[in-house]
């Protein structure tokens, strides 16, 4: 029976057996068609290892492509674990709700070191690879991960879930099907790596491999825990040190807004298929006459074609306790000023220390006709709660929590702007005195 089960007609089967599964299982979202050249094309692949052994080159490029890509893939979101935990996050809400299973809801909890564990991997496997340390390990690893990020991406483009995956941060924003076509690309890379792993030797005698290994997973974990505990090494937010956040409101050059397009969907009461009609389709076919066979199952919003040039950023507004917009006033405001970024208070970190300090900036910066103003997406009782336990003078104004939370990553974080310029920002763990600003920042 072992030997069976390294046979090629083994290999054969389960391959055959699981693309035929796959494409069964398949929703509609995605053409029939397409699936089927997918899941042919790795059959082939996971077969064609006699072949692709053959041809070392082609290995070594494909080995490159995906170490590289790894690499790159896992910096730029060690870069800003903070962020990829709240994409994560996101994900695992909405399978929440999608599923009602508790599991995903406890992984929502602790998204943020499973944020910091999937960047050190996909940099160290990017690695290892490169390498060709423990290749079958690093093959097995890679493709558990792919797997993983495909039935992500998947997920979110077929059921319009979340809107960005977060593959490469703010770097570079994929939408959901180009974030999925990403992850075929490379779930048929690494395939192809299975099939011609022999190729796959280690560059460097065991004891120098095994020493770059180790050195590269130790930078692999120090990174994004460093990037955690302070601000983001580069910043590709629409609110970094040097852009005006009123410029980024307006739109450029040519701007068209998006188009959507309601759709009507209708279910087989037979069969259970969902059928799509826009609005002429829907006239023209007289579905809802056929109350035997046709019922209305949901309207949705297609997008046709996405806005172009459209602003950087197009949902910042403050609004005072009142709930009176203050916006162009803090963006026009000639003079320094300081926001402190809570978004969420009960969050916030509680540090008797680090609001000492904070208290202390408000307080020479007060002297100085310097203003301070709390940023929040807390409800007034909360902001009430938080003032009374920290003592703080300093008022507090109220933004969506995601803008708040794109601003800086840091819960709290400083912020000093003039005229709508971000001028600088600082991780709570780096909060400095108002005399070091002074001399540093304000000319």
């Amino acid at each position: 029976m072992k030997k069976f089960l390294s046979t090629k007609l083994f290999r054969a089967i389960w391959s055959f057996g699981l693309a035929a599964l796959l494409y069964w299982i398949c929703p509609s979202c995605i053409s029939k068609t397409t699936v089927a050249i997918v899941l042919g094309t790795l059959v082939i692949l996971v077969n064609a290892s006699p072949i692709i052994s053959k041809a070392p080159i082609i290995t070594h490029i494909t080995r490159i492509f995906v170490g590289g890509l790894f690499i790159f893939s896992g910096f730029i979101k060690a870069n800003d674990p903070l962020g990829f935990s709240y994409k994560l996050k996101e994900y695992f809400e909405v399978f929440t709700a999608d599923s009602g299973l508790s599991i995903f809801e406890s992984m929502a909890h602790i998204a943020l070191p499973l944020a910091i564990l999937l960047c050190v991997s996909e940099m160290a496997l990017g690695f290892m690879l490169l390498v060709g340390y423990k290749r079958n390990l690093t093959l097995g690893l890679l493709l558990a991960q792919i797997t993983f990020f495909t039935f992500l991406t998947f997920y979110s483009a077929c059921y319009n879930k979340v809107t960005t995956c977060g593959c490469f941060g703010d770097f570079l924003v994929l939408k959901p099907w180009e974030s999925f076509w990403k992850d075929i690309v490379l779930l048929i890379a690494i395939t192809l790596l299975f099939a011609g792993k022999e190729s796959i030797n280690e560059l460097f005698s065991p004891l120098i491999t095994i020493a770059l290994t180790f050195f590269a997973i130790v930078l692999s974990i120090v990174f994004p825990i460093y990037t955690y505990r302070n601000l983001p090494v580069f910043d590709f937010r629409a609110y970094k040190v040097g852009d005006n956040i009123r410029e980024n409101m307006k739109a450029g050059v040519g701007y068209q807004p998006a188009v959507y397009e309601s759709m009507l969907e209708y279910k087989n009461l037979k069969t259970g298929k969902i059928k799509e009609f826009n609005q002429k389709d829907y006239m023209d076919s007289k579905i809802w006459e056929d109350t035997l066979t046709w019922a209305w199952h949901n309207t949705v919003n297609k997008l046709v074609h996405d806005a172009i040039n459209p602003p950087k950023i197009v949902d910042f507004s403050i609004n005072n306790q009142n709930g009176e917009p203050i916006t162009d006033s803090i963006l026009n405001n000639p003079n320094y000023q300081f926001l402190l970024v809570c978004y969420d208070l009960n969050e916030t970190a509680d540090d008797e220390t680090l609001h000492a300090k904070i208290n202390d900036l408000y307080k020479l910066a007060a002297s100085e006709r310097i203003s301070i103003l709390g940023l929040t997406a807390s409800d007034a009782k909360q902001v009430d709660d938080y003032k009374h336990k920290h003592q703080a003078l300093y008022d507090f104004a109220t933004s969506d929590g995601v803008v708040l939370k794109t601003i800086i990553r840091s819960n709290p974080g400083l912020v000093l702007i003039k005229n709508g310029t971000v001028i600088m920002n600082w991780h709570y763990n780096n909060f400095p005195s108002y005399s070091d600003v002074k001399q540093k920042y304000m000319k």
